[in-house]
């Protein structure tokens, strides 16, 4: 039995040829009928020069496990997730990798009700399978049809907020030349016959899996400028940017300023309470105290839950969670089927901005000055149980509260951080806030850096 490596934590991602060719995409469409005994998918891809080629692997794989198929075309991840849940099917795959390296591919793979399969819910199953590659004769095969879910897909989204609320907004666009593109000429299209005054300035909307303008991630600072660039040439109200599945939605302020996930859980948690009042929230640990402020304020409850997708899914389940959202900028709607958008949020944060008559940047500069954050940092370690463990032994004696959800957090009076190894890159991730002490920001998180890469 080979080794299969491409199968990670939440997801299938490889490099293409050494860990993810057509042959593997194939036998997961084999193991997947298998394990799951569904009796339709659907499938989809994004703008990815390979995505095509392993979706088609991929659905022979499924169609000779005698699983009927249904492709939606080029979609976000979302798009899978929307389809699954609104077709009634028993599960569904998008061939993505997201804001990885361009010589990169892989998979993000759901069940009935578009409920995740990872590592602690079926995905090493199939990834034994996958090694295995002994698949028993199938009576019938299955069937392969293409639908578009598209136009109910956008009729969903235009539930979360009310258009007549909408006043005159100028919003810039980045789809960094990813899978985006298509659904915000949709949602364009759908303002526009609504008479809803919103301008859409769109960049990089067209989809290209050469990625001529790198690839879409703007969680990395270098990725931010042309969107920085196009809201204050426009004079824009806001800017929203993407990663390649869309699945996560960046956002800059009318003045050109990257704003952190973190403060975006906050706003949308109050946004989510003030009409749903008692609701719960899932939030994680990395950073937390102001959403615990303000979810505390608008009278709802907040649960923490380990960092993740599938984590913070199984929670919002359980708990019937309104909300869920980490700082990551991934952010979980119960009535997406407790799943992430990357398309509700900047509608969400639209509306608001709408109804408060008010920016974006005048709604979150209270709570960045009271919580003040470096954002997360990254160090490439090569031990890193060994650098978490010698920076715990610094400081557990003198901290008030000691947390092991995910990774290490540790409070103090007034700074608190998390610590953690990455499920999906060689690194290990600090968080670190204070209560509105800049200064004392700057100092622990200088220390810790220095104490981690010692």
């Amino acid at each position: 039995m080979k080794n299969i490596t491409c199968f990670k934590a939440y997801d299938i991602r490889g490099q293409l040829g050494t860990e993810l060719n057509v042959d593997i995409a194939y036998r997961i469409g084999r193991a997947f009928g298998k394990f799951i005994n569904p009796k339709s998918i659907v499938v989809g891809s994004d703008i990815r020069l390979t995505s095509e080629e392993l979706k088609n692997a991929l659905s022979e794989g499924l169609l000779d496990a005698g699983v009927d198929v249904i492709d939606i075309g080029m979609t976000g991840s979302e798009e899978i997730y929307f389809a699954t849940k609104y077709l009634g099917l028993d599960g569904g795959v998008e061939v993505t990798a997201s804001h990885n390296p361009i010589d990169f591919n892989g998979m993000k793979l759901v069940r009935e009700e578009a409920r995740p399969i990872s590592a602690d819910t079926g995905l090493l199953d199939i990834k034994r399978i996958v090694e295995e590659n002994n698949f028993p004769e199938v009576r019938k095969r299955g069937i392969l049809s293409q639908k578009s879910t598209l136009n109910t897909y956008v009729d969903h989204l235009m539930t979360y907020v009310d258009l007549a609320s909408f006043k005159p907004l100028k919003l810039v666009i980045n789809s960094g030349n990813g899978a985006a593109g298509h659904v915000i000429d949709a949602i364009e299209e759908r303002l526009k016959k609504s008479a809803v005054p919103v301008e859409i300035i769109k960049i990089y909307n067209e989809p290209d899996g050469t990625f001529p303008n790198g690839i879409p991630n703007p969680m990395l600072p270098e990725n931010r400028q042309d969107t920085i660039d196009a809201v204050l040439k426009n004079n824009a109200d806001m800017g929203i940017a993407f990663d390649g599945d869309f699945d996560r939605c960046f956002l800059f302020d009318e003045k050109g300023r990257f704003i952190e996930g973190y403060y975006i859980v906050g706003l949308l948690s109050d946004a989510f309470l003030q009409k749903n009042h008692g609701s719960k929230i899932i939030y994680d640990p990395r950073l937390t105290w102001n959403t615990l402020d303000l979810v505390k304020k608008a009278g709802g409850r907040a649960i923490m839950s380990k960092s993740g997708h599938s984590f913070i899914k199984e929670r919002m389940r359980a708990e019937d969670a309104i909300y869920g959202g980490e700082m990551s900028a991934h952010h979980y709607f119960r009535d997406f089927s407790y799943c992430d958008s990357g398309m509700i949020p900047w509608l969400l944060v639209a509306e608001l901005l709408c109804k408060k008559s008010t920016s974006l940047s005048k709604i979150v500069e209270e709570r960045i000055a009271k919580y003040p954050s470096p954002g997360e940092i990254n160090s490439k370690l090569e031990k890193p149980v060994e650098a978490i463990e010698r920076v715990l032994n610094a400081y557990q004696e003198d901290a008030l509260v000691l947390d092991k959800t995910d990774g290490i957090s540790l409070e103090f009076e007034k700074w608190r951080f998390n610590l953690r190894s990455s499920n999906t890159e060689p690194v290990v991730r600090l968080n670190l806030e204070t209560k509105g002490d800049i200064a004392l920001m700057k100092e622990k998180t200088a220390e810790i850096l220095e104490l981690l890469r010692k």
